[in-house]
């Protein structure tokens, strides 16, 4: 493995977003916007849709029924609202929302379509996780690249990308253009291993040489991993990487000790210069050794479990 492609809602950041602002367009009235946004919302897994809705439950806005509901991977949701076609997600599912990219930093916007017209953009922002900065150094030291591919606005991914080092960043991906440059890395020779959390991510963490969930993610992004990060911490993710590698490297230590003590003890067998006695107890000798060997794995494998 030499590349770690990161997601960034809920992998570098807390994916506990907030709501900072709700700009609304033709004079429509923000507290309509919210209930037909969390209405729509309503059934959405995704932290940014579940958010909306908890910020209009907060306000006291009624959050009624909705109908034909579908979501769309790195698009967004839509959905029937008393009669209304709600549409909320990213400029690629409501196409004439402005450009709100400049100035809104880490900020992720939620554009509102309703009966095919523009009316308002809902602004979240989310926090790094505190050690996501700490992670990526380390991750760097070890010799490893950095990439991070997301759904969301180019704008913010680039914030968060220079925020903690990250090397390579791909942001206005849908889940097969995901794919595409999981493909595309793979290809040029780079052993990927990807760390995601949402559904969005499930197809990326099944085609990488290693995906790993974060346990805090949803149940398909854990099932198409490898491996599933129990507490959600990256310090976790560096510590993974540091058994995995001492792990491959005891592996091949055993592997080659245990072929040269075979290749040894043929030798000498075949010159009569080893009798039985003397050969079981090598072969037992080696491999009580090479199980020892082994053992130093356990403690950090017991802080895994963690």
């Amino acid at each position: 493995m030499d590349t770690v492609v990161f997601d960034k809602t809920g992998t570098l950041t807390t994916g506990a977003p907030a709501v900072v602002d709700v700009r609304t367009a033709d004079g429509f009235d923000a507290d309509g916007l919210l209930v037909l946004a969390a209405a729509a919302e309503s059934y959405s897994e995704h932290p940014l849709g579940q958010t909306v809705v908890a910020h209009a439950r907060t306000q006291g806005l009624p959050i009624g029924p909705c109908d034909d509901f579908a979501y769309q991977p790195g698009r967004g949701v839509t959905a029937k609202v008393a009669g209304n076609a709600v549409a909320a997600g990213n400029r690629n599912l409501v196409p004439d929302a402005p450009d709100t990219e400049g100035g809104q930093g880490t900020a992720t916007a939620v554009h509102i379509g309703i009966d095919g017209d523009y009316k308002g953009t809902i602004l979240l922002a989310d926090t790094i996780r505190d050690t996501a900065k700490a992670a990526v150094a380390e991750l760097h030291r070890r010799g490893l690249r950095t990439m991070m591919i997301i759904g969301g606005q180019e704008a913010t991914a680039n914030t968060v990308a220079a925020a903690l080092g990250i090397d390579d960043v791909r942001a206005g991906l849908l889940p097969d253009e995901k794919l595409t440059a999981i493909d595309a890395e793979r290809a040029a020779g780079h052993r990927l291993a990807m760390v995601g959390d949402g559904v969005n991510d499930a197809p990326a963490l099944a085609r990488a040489q290693v995906g790993i969930a974060m346990g805090s993610g949803t149940d398909i992004a854990r099932e198409s991993s490898d491996v599933v990060l129990i507490s959600s911490d990256l310090d976790g993710l560096v510590h993974t990487v540091h058994v995995a590698r001492r792990a491959s490297r005891i592996v091949m230590f055993n592997f080659a000790g245990t072929i040269a003590v075979d290749l040894v003890g043929m030798g000498l067998a075949t010159f009569s210069l080893l009798s039985p006695v003397t050969a079981a107890f090598i072969h037992v000798g080696s491999e009580t050794a090479f199980i020892v060997n082994s053992a130093r794995l356990i403690p950090g494998l017991a802080k895994l479990r963690r």
